[in-house]
This record gives C-alpha cells, sequence and structure tokens, in this order.
C-alpha cells in the first residue's frame, strides 16, 4: 500500500525534501488515509483531510513477484502548476494535447480513454504501436495539427484534458483551465511542463520524469503498468555509459535567425548531462531558450544533436548550418558531428530514457568528435 506521503505501492520510501519540485503533488481523501494507515506497516507521518500534500513525491518502483496488486483509493486530489484537480474515478474520455501525454497514456495501457488528440509532434514510437488505442482513430487522425479549439474540443465529452505544456491550457490555447473546471471537465497538465517557480523542475531529474509516470498511473488505476515501466527504465538508465571524451554540444531545436536550443533545466540538459556532453546553451535559466549564432559560433561545438520536427526537420537544420558560411566552419559541422532526435523523446516522459540510450549509441560511432 501506499504510504501517507503519496509514495506507490510497493515502493521504497525515501527521503523527502522541503524543497517544492515540478512533480505533482497528489492528497488523499480522509477515508483513503484510513484504509492506508490500516494497511501500511511502518508509514510514517500523517496528512489532514482534504490538505494538498506540500512535498513532492519520491517514488523507487519495486516489481518483485510478492508485490500485491496496486489499486487507487479515489477520490484524490492532484496539483499540477498550482491547479488541483479531483479525480473520483480513473478517468474514461480523455482529450489529449502534445505527444507526451498521448504516448504516456498508452504506455499505461489506457490509450482506449483517448477521445481526441491534437499538436502531436511527430510518429508513434514503434514500441508503443501495439498498445491498446494506438491505431484508433483519435490516435491516428487528430483534431487539429497544432491545438483543438474547446469547441471542438468538448463536442467529444472528456472527462480529463490533459496536456503536454502549460501554456495548452489558456487563452491562447484550448481555454483556460477554469473554464472545463465550471464545465465539469477535469485538466492535468504534465508536471514537468510547469513554469512556475514553485513548480518547475530545477534542474529536471529522471526521479522527476518517474515520478510522473507513477502520478498518471494513480490517476488511471494503472499503477502496476507505471510501476513496471519505471522499473525497467531505471534498469536501462543504468547501462548508459557515458562518453569521456569531454565533448561539447548544441541541442538545436528549432528556429534558423536566431536557433532556440536546450537551456539548463530541462531535458536536453539532463540527456546530455546522461551521456557526457557539456550543454553550450547551460547559461540559459530555462528549459529551452534562444541563443544567438554568434554565441554559438563562439562556443564552437564538438557535436549539434538536431531535434528533427515536421516544421524543423533534421535536413532543413542541417541546410541552415551548412549553407551560411560563418556555421559551416564550426567543427561539428564541418566534421558532420551530428546526432537526432525526434522531437517526442525530447519532452519528458516515458521515451526521455530511451533518448538518452539512442543518442548514447549515436554519439559512441562518432570517430571524429575528438579536437
Amino acid at each position: 500500500m501506499s504510504t501517507l506521503h503519496n509514495q506507490p505501492v510497493s515502493s521504497t520510501p525515501t527521503p523527502k525534501t522541503p524543497r517544492r519540485t515540478g512533480h505533482a503533488l497528489v492528497a488523499l481523501s480522509a477515508s483513503a488515509l484510513m484504509l492506508l494507515a490500516g494497511c501500511s506497516a511502518g508509514s510514517a507521518g500523517s496528512e489532514d483531510s482534504g490538505q494538498t500534500a506540500t512535498q513532492s513525491p519520491k517514488p523507487t518502483a519495486s516489481n518483485s513477484p510478492s508485490d500485491a496488486t496496486t489499486q487507487t483509493a479515489y477520490p484524490i486530489d492532484v496539483d499540477t502548476c498550482g491547479t488541483t484537480t479531483t479525480f473520483t474515478k480513473a478517468p474514461e474520455r480523455v482529450v489529449t494535447a502534445k505527444s507526451s501525454t498521448m504516448e504516456m497514456m498508452l504506455a499505461l495501457g489506457v490509450g482506449d480513454k483517448i477521445v481526441g488528440t491534437s499538436y502531436l509532434d511527430g510518429p508513434l514510437a514503434p514500441w508503443l504501436a501495439a498498445e491498446p488505442g494506438a491505431t484508433s482513430q483519435a490516435v491516428t487522425t487528430p483534431l487539429s495539427e497544432k491545438l483543438a479549439g474547446q469547441e471542438s474540443l468538448l463536442e467529444l465529452e472528456p472527462d480529463l484534458v490533459y496536456v503536454g505544456w502549460e501554456s495548452n491550457l489558456s487563452a491562447d490555447g484550448m481555454g483556460e483551465r477554469a473554464s472545463y473546471e465550471k464545465l465539469g471537465v477535469n485538466t492535468l497538465v504534465s508536471p514537468s511542463a510547469c513554469k512556475g517557480s514553485d513548480y518547475q523542475p530545477n534542474p529536471l531529474t529522471y526521479e522527476d520524469v518517474f515520478s510522473e509516470i507513477q502520478l498518471m498511473g494513480r490517476v488511471f488505476d494503472a499503477q502496476d503498468q507505471a510501476n513496471s515501466i519505471v522499473e525497467n527504465e531505471r534498469q536501462e538508465l543504468a547501462k548508459i555509459t557515458k562518453d569521456t571524451r569531454g565533448l561539447s554540444a548544441l541541442w538545436y531545436s528549432s528556429g534558423s535567425k536566431i536557433p532556440f536550443v536546450g537551456g539548463a533545466k530541462g531535458s536536453a540538459q539532463l540527456t546530455m548531462d546522461t551521456i557526457g556532453l557539456s550543454n553550450i546553451g547551460a547559461d540559459i535559466d530555462d528549459t529551452w531558450g534562444q541563443m544567438s549564432w554568434e554565441k554559438v559560433i563562439e562556443a564552437d561545438p564538438d557535436v549539434i544533436v538536431l531535434v528533427d520536427s515536421a516544421w524543423g526537420s533534421t535536413e532543413k537544420k542541417i541546410g541552415v548550418l551548412e549553407s551560411n558560411p560563418a556555421t559551416a566552419q564550426l567543427t561539428a559541422v564541418k566534421n558532420k558531428n551530428y546526432l537526432v532526435v525526434p522531437f517526442p523523446a525530447t519532452e519528458a516522459g516515458v521515451r526521455s530514457v530511451s533518448a538518452a540510450t539512442d543518442l548514447s549509441a549515436q554519439l559512441a560511432e562518432l570517430e571524429n568528435a575528438g579536437r
């Protein structure tokens, strides 16, 4: 059973920090707490009924054969980016925005609950193609290439709108969260995408990623699957060997006049740290940000990570780099030291570890990356 501080069932409690991070926060109802108190031997501390947890969960998954099947004890309150949403049962009709949220649901085995998608960032990960809902019209035919309008979204009668960016749920996006609440529609934002200082990961860690997977396992009553994903990803992560050549890198996401690059707080920095690259954009105090070509040229990276997307393909980015006389002289460009990552894998989620594994393998194959 879960502890009173929102540890997932069958996990080993780990020390909690007083600082609030980008993890979503979950508060259990009084009835759930009474139940958990009776079946959680060794649980420490307590929570008042109806109060949102003040500490972020730091779960450690375990999937030994002796683990009991876990089930979510509803209702639960989930705080993402400062908005608390109450779930009295697992969502049944979900509209997603961004690939990261759609793929999270597919990985958890609840993709058949998706009734609409929008703003997908690229092709579905092949390993998710056989999951429930992966071939449904909702997944294969998005409502919109960009963000779906609120009116068309509401026609699907969702009970949850689950998005990958905080800005997706705004007046300029799919509508504000408060407007959905008034209509009885729950909303969730991927915790890693929160921008407020009390919620944004600083910086993003794999524990943040794993906590998000397990949070969504609780929301969708798919905790066993969430724990299994996390355990498998921990094992995969442990197999990655850092490159030791001391190479620097530019994480080139988009833009031609001014490149939009990976900063110090997000998945780009986390991935580069994991595989042994020094981020030339590490002084950008955000997950992503702009960096002038002058600064890129001054830093002269050994390697360039190219984010492949429909609106900014790898070929397009290479064309930008090689056609400009100044950037054509960059060490990485002259040596064609390019690593490629699909855009959906750059968003924190179920593809974060596999992205690092793939990029690590590509980096190992670069024989002329040293100087």
